[in-house]
């Protein structure tokens, strides 16, 4: 007799399809409560406050999912065009 249990496998996303996915949701987030996205982003990222982030929709958990080294690492290395 085998074993009839389902074995689930999961590929973990791509670190910069993850990042990407995340500071879309929170991005969202933070323009629907009416806030400047970008200029909240800056400020979590520079202070590591998380309050700079709404907990609408779940943003705030969102973000904290990230290391914010490597938000930083990602975003630069999109600005600049370097896989």
């Amino acid at each position: 007799m085998g074993n009839d249990n389902t074995i689930q496998f999961n590929i973990p996303k791509d670190k910069e399809d993850l990042t990407k996915e995340i500071l879309t949701e929170v991005y969202d987030s933070l323009i629907k409560k009416g806030y400047n996205p970008v200029n909240q982003l800056v400020g979590y990222l520079i202070s590591g406050d998380p309050t700079y982030i709404t907990n609408y929709n779940g943003a705030r958990s969102l973000v904290r999912k990230l290391e914010r080294d490597e938000i930083l690492e990602e975003v630069l290395k999109a600005y600049l065009g370097i896989k």
